[in-house]
């Protein structure tokens, strides 16, 4: 099946979003497109012992706003979910401290946010 240009959009974004944390952060990558019940997850990748759950958002300008502002409450419920059916998953990777980042492609910019939110009391 052909991809839409937004697919290819999103699709060159996390492949950007990638290279750029393998080479900024010394990222490896575990999974990528991870989909569980009520979410996905773009890219799960280990900087060092930890394990990175990052959101990839792009836009191509930002007559719309910039596209880190579209990972909301609801949307950060949804990866916080999907995050717990992969933990459930991949026993292996229960231990290690979690981190949520986002990276927004708008155009030609490309920002990195480590740490992007963090969870609630209710994360475990």
């Amino acid at each position: 099946m052909a991809r839409t240009p937004a697919q290819r959009t999103g699709d060159a974004a996390e492949e950007r979003a990638l290279t750029h944390l393998r080479r900024q952060g010394g990222h490896r990558t575990v999974t990528r497109n991870f989909r569980a019940k009520g979410g996905e997850i773009d890219l799960i990748t280990l900087e060092g012992e930890v394990l990175v759950f990052t959101e990839v958002r792009a836009r191509a300008d930002s007559g719309f706003g910039r596209p880190e502002e579209t990972v909301g409450p609801r949307k950060q419920r949804r990866l916080i979910q999907a995050a717990r059916a992969f933990l459930a998953t991949h026993p292996e990777h229960a231990a290690r401290f979690c981190r949520f980042d986002v990276v927004a492609v708008d155009g030609r910019d490309l920002r990195w946010i480590p740490d992007a939110f963090r969870l609630d009391a209710t994360w475990s």
